[in-house]
């Protein structure tokens, strides 16, 4: 029969570990990329630079937004990622047997 070993702990230096564990478990938390993003991180992802792009390709339906205030726009950064997806050019098959003359 194994030992039962028991440990004692004060109260406040309890808390302390406690908190250290759970400040370790959330740094460590993989970190979901924000729905909503301003149109500084839009212009980014895109990689433009001129706000009257960005504001084309709202017009033109190409990318989701919200305003939910008169001066705040802000992107669907999904919608970003899906734009860029469409222009996605995937490599030729350069293997051997694909490039043979008949």
């Amino acid at each position: 029969m194994d030992k039962l070993e028991i440990i004692c702990v004060e109260s406040e230096a309890f808390y302390k570990l406690l908190e250290e564990v759970l400040r370790h478990f959330k740094n460590n938390e993989p970190k979901q990329p924000e729905k909503w993003i301003s149109g500084a991180e839009a212009m980014k992802m895109l990689r433009i630079r001129s706000k009257a792009t960005l504001q084309k390709m709202r017009d033109e339906g190409r990318i989701r937004f919200t305003q939910p205030e008169k001066k705040i726009i802000l992107y669907d950064a999904e919608s970003i990622r899906d734009y860029l997806d469409d222009f996605v050019y995937e490599p030729f098959d350069l293997s051997p047997e694909k490039n043979r003359k008949i």
